[in-house]
């Protein structure tokens, strides 16, 4: 069914993240220059996680909270939702996160600008430049966070009341060890505000092909295998 109200709850759910987890990483390192260290890292860790975790209790009875084009993508490859619906939940969430990289752009032009407004940056030192390998990674990361929402969101017999603990959780920890490699993004609407804003745009492409195709393998191995078979069950 189509659905304006959750189309809305998109926008403002991916504004959310995508304002206040650039912000953590403009406070952490332009602000309190702290360097990408394990001060740094925490903060803009914990903000991410914090930030989506409560969007979910915010919004997940409207929309299902995605804020997430390749998570979207994946629910309607999957058949979880109608691309009616699909289509605009994803002009939306990109709207937000432009806007949310607008407004660091309007309030903290000078410290957001030395990070590029949060953009992700391409393949760090660890992997040696490697657009490969970091597509490799946004795969593999996206793909547990696919994982984690599929099993505690859709699931049927999902322990209920705590899927914005365990997906908050999922992203605190994708982050801690993703962001030293790609920046973590997992989301192609978190990378293209602050992209567009900045006017950053080397690896792009890294970060809408990963996160998309470790979603879907994701979506697929959990629907087919796991969720499917406990609706059948129920």
């Amino acid at each position: 069914m189509v659905n304006p109200r959750a189309w809305l709850a998109e926008a403002i759910g991916t504004y959310a993240l995508v304002f206040f987890g650039p912000l953590a990483i403009t406070i952490a390192i332009a602000m309190f220059d702290l360097g990408m260290g394990p001060d740094a890292l925490l903060i803009i860790s914990f903000a991410h996680g914090a930030v989506i975790g409560l969007m979910v209790y915010v919004f997940g009875h409207v929309s299902g909270t995605h804020i997430n084009p390749a998570v979207t993508i994946a629910m309607m490859a999957t058949k979880r939702m109608s691309p009616k619906d699909g289509g605009p939940y994803i002009a939306f969430q990109l709207i937000g996160a432009v806007l949310a990289s607008a407004t660091l752009a309007a309030i903290i032009p000078t410290f957001a600008s030395e990070v590029n407004y949060g953009v992700q940056g391409g393949p760090s030192e660890f992997l040696e430049g490697s657009a490969g390998a970091a597509f490799a990674v946004e795969v593999i990361l996206t793909f547990f966070l696919m994982t984690t929402i599929y099993m505690v969101a859709v699931h049927k017999k999902a322990a209920p009341g705590f899927a914005g603990i365990a997906i908050g959780g999922m992203i605190f920890l994708l982050h801690l060890v993703g962001v030293p490699l790609t920046g973590a993004s997992m989301n192609p609407a978190r990378t293209f505000g602050p992209a567009l804003v900045s006017g950053y745009w080397d690896f792009h492409w890294v970060y809408w092909a990963g996160p998309i195709i470790g979603a879907l393998i994701a979506a697929f191995v959990m629907n087919y295998i796991f969720v499917k078979k406990a609706e059948k069950e129920a």
